[in-house]
């Protein structure tokens, strides 16, 4: 009898305590009703049996109330939110920079006063005042596309930098993550509750869900396993560290591609480590994004246009001169073997020429003759660079500088010089002389008179007598007259966009700067891709490095002087890879360091506003004549701005044949575009993160009306087993009566 008494007292006891622990749960849960990421923790009761017996009750877990399910589908839509909230405050700032096509501010608006200023210059091309304000107004056009430029670059390293500080952040989530798991294996073996522990490991998981792209799973133990969606380990038993050491500075030409920028790498900081391209969700990403992708298209955009605004109006700029010519000129395209480089006057047809004269500071004719005319005259001894040469043949560029001295020297400029500088490469002229002025004018053939033509001008590279380019007029040929300049060394060259499906035709390409050929020439076979050819070019050369660079929808071959030193990529004759591929001077870094010729920004009266002009009426037989009224080239500047122009594909604005205006407007249209789709995602995001978020708080959260009954329910219990005991108590006393 005593000892079923003392089994009842246990089996008492078992409910007394096992519904105590109950209502701790509910204390907990209730304590808990507004604290984030606490799952309501449900008591599970069961039968203790002993030998087959009934003992009483014992509590059988304590388990969490999730879907596991729906938490990861929260976590995946989590990660995608956080890539498009990480891009919001750099749209921000982009909106700011940019403006909309009519604010005041945005490069539309700068460019439309600068036509404008154009338009008023044309009617007046010899007021010092509108040449002052055409010339601050083209300044105002450069200083905005410079600040642009400077504010992308800007962005790209901070997001450079947010993307190194995530890194660590992850690292850390990591660490807390594996901690878990630790005392979670450590506590659970020892039948202890970790169901909060859990909560707290989930914790860090949806903050890690927010940074990078992730999946997981659990072992039987109670650990969790995490890796990102491209499969890389993040946490397991030792967890992984990220690593990303931000860029000091980051320009135009600063690309992941290219190796420029430190990748994101997971353990070792090795190529194989890197997992910066698969990088899916997550603040990393629109991170990524952003400086890879979305604001090196920007600033492709930029470029295209700046050097658009650069060729085009410098090809005008260049067939007028300013009243009344001029006593200096200095050119802007670099030669780097200027003793076999040579050019072609008009190949196909030998008629064009360039009528080269000499002004006084009246505008009169001094002198005049075209340059197939002195090219044939021996100005030296035989052996030099000036003595005869070969109608329309062939003519290294020193000849035709030295000729262009020789001329200039007989005809009154007697100290004239003209060579191509040994520091810079390029082609200088000054007549040293205070009255005499020098203006080129291209014409359709070499009699005084013919009508005024840009000359065909063609250039061998390489010496290897196949033409490598084709440009239109002497003057724009060495850049004798620029008014727009970029200062910058041709040390890159790269394709237009193309398309990542492309193949090549068979090809021999040279590599060449002022030492010489650069290795070896590099073979291009048939069929051969983009990628194969840059990894051939890096082979056979060096001292340059080619890579693939993405622009928009495709990719540009890009290759670079290691040394930053100008140089020739050219092809062998008949040939057309590189005509395919469009292959030029790079345009990138165009728009950030753009400019008006300082000459020009000092001295406004410099600008071309005139051109040479035949009359027939002076003279004997005519004469050339420059007049400071005339608003020829002032006019042809003017509608350059008005016209439509060919833009070339670029940073995913396809090819457009539109006003500098209009793609201007177009280029500010697509940032804003950018900046609504990225906000319309965003709050689609935001939409679906939050109605799986409610679902999985509804699911997890506690109820405070279940609570509140599931309380009276334990209470009640646990009253009913304090009145056994002491039901028992009393039996205990009794039998201790009975007995003593």
């Amino acid at each position: 009898m005593g000892g079923s008494i003392t089994g009842a007292l246990r089996t008492a006891q078992s409910g007394l305590l096992t519904n105590q622990a109950a209502l701790d749960a509910v204390a907990n849960n209730i304590a808990n009703v507004n604290s984030a990421g606490y799952s309501r923790k449900e008591v599970q009761i069961e039968s203790r049996v002993v030998a087959g017996s009934g003992v009483g009750v014992q509590i059988g877990e304590i388990r969490r109330t999730i879907d596991e399910g729906l938490l990861k589908n929260l976590r995946a839509e989590i990660g995608t939110f956080e890539k498009f909230a990480a891009q919001t405050p750099y749209y921000e700032r982009m909106q700011e920079m940019f403006g909309a096509p009519g604010d005041n501010i945005s490069i539309s608006h700068v460019i439309a006063e600068f036509t404008q200023a154009l338009e008023t210059l044309a009617l007046s091309p010899e007021k010092t005042l509108d040449q002052s304000e055409m010339v601050r107004r083209a300044s105002d056009v450069t200083q905005k596309l410079q600040e642009m430029s400077a504010a992308i670059q800007e962005l790209r390293l901070q997001a450079d930098e947010d993307i190194s500080d995530t890194a660590k952040r992850i690292t850390a989530l990591a660490t807390e993550i594996g901690d878990f798991n630790d005392k979670i294996i450590r506590y659970g073996s020892t039948g202890k509750d970790v169901s909060d522990l859990r909560d707290l490991r989930d914790a860090s998981l949806d903050e890690l869900a927010q940074l990078i792209d992730i999946s997981y799973f659990y072992r039987a133990d109670g650990d969790v396993v995490v890796f990102t969606s491209a499969g890389r380990t993040l946490v397991d038993n030792v967890p992984a560290t990220l690593t990303h050491n931000a860029a000091s500075s980051v320009t135009a030409t600063t690309t992941l591609a290219e190796g420029d920028l430190n990748g994101l790498y997971v353990g070792t900081a090795i190529a194989g480590n890197d997992i910066t391209n698969n990088v899916t969700g997550g603040t990393v990403k629109g991170l990524i994004d952003l400086r890879d992708t979305i604001l090196p298209n920007l600033q492709s955009q930029l470029d295209e246009m700046a050097a658009e605004i650069r060729d085009t109006f410098n090809q005008i700029h260049n067939r007028g001169t300013p009243f009344p010519g001029s006593q200096s000129m200095s050119g802007t395209r670099v030669f780097v073997s200027p003793s076999t480089q040579t050019i072609d006057l008009d190949p196909t047809g030998s008629v064009d020429d360039v009528n080269i004269s000499l002004f006084t500071n009246s505008g009169d004719q001094s002198a005049t003759t075209t340059l197939n005319t002195i090219m044939q005259v021996n100005y030296g001894g035989a052996g030099t660079d000036d003595d005869a040469k070969v109608s329309y043949a062939a003519w290294t560029i020193n000849e035709v500088a030295a000729h262009v001295q020789g001329w200039l020297r007989a005809n009154g400029a007697t100290t004239a010089t003209a060579a191509v500088s040994a520091t810079t490469g390029k082609l200088d002229i000054s007549l040293n002389s205070t009255s005499l002025n020098l203006a080129f004018r291209d014409q359709s053939a070499s009699a005084n008179g013919s009508s005024a033509a840009d000359a065909q001008i063609a250039f061998d590279a390489n010496a290897d007598g196949v033409v490598d380019e084709t440009v239109s007029g002497f003057s724009n040929f060495f850049g004798l007259n620029d008014f727009f300049v970029d200062n910058l060394s041709e040390n890159v060259y790269e394709t237009d966009v193309i398309s990542d499906s492309f193949t090549a035709s068979a090809a021999t390409l040279t590599v060449r700067d002022s030492s010489g050929i650069l290795g070896t020439t590099v073979s291009i076979a048939v069929g051969d891709s983009l990628a194969t050819i840059a990894s051939k070019i890096n082979t056979a050369t060096t001292g340059v490095t080619a890579t693939i660079v993405p622009d928009g929808s495709g990719s540009r071959l890009r290759i670079a002087h290691d040394s930053g030193s100008s140089m020739t990529v050219t092809q062998a004759a008949a040939n057309t890879l590189l005509t395919s591929l469009g292959m030029h001077v790079g345009d990138v870094r165009v728009a950030s360091t753009l400019t008006v010729r300082s000459d020009i920004e000092a001295t406004p009266a410099k600008i071309s506003t005139v051109a040479v002009q035949w009359d027939a009426n002076r003279g004997a037989a005519g004469e050339y004549i420059l007049s400071i009224g005339d608003d020829t080239t002032a006019s042809q500047l003017a509608t350059l701005f008005k016209t439509n122009n060919q833009f070339d594909t670029s940073g995913g604005i396809a090819a457009l044949n539109t006003t500098f205006g209009d793609y201007a407007a177009a280029i500010v249209a697509t940032n804003a575009n950018l900046a609504d789709d990225n906000k319309a995602d965003q709050n689609f995001q935001e939409s679906l993160r939050d109605s799986l978020q409610l679902k999985s708080d509804s699911f997890r959260g506690v109820n405070l009306d279940e609570e509140m009954s599931n309380l009276i329910l334990f209470e009640q219990a646990y009253s009913a087993a304090a009145r056994l005991i002491t039901v028992i108590q009393n039996m205990f006393d009794a039998l201790d009566r009975a007995i003593g």
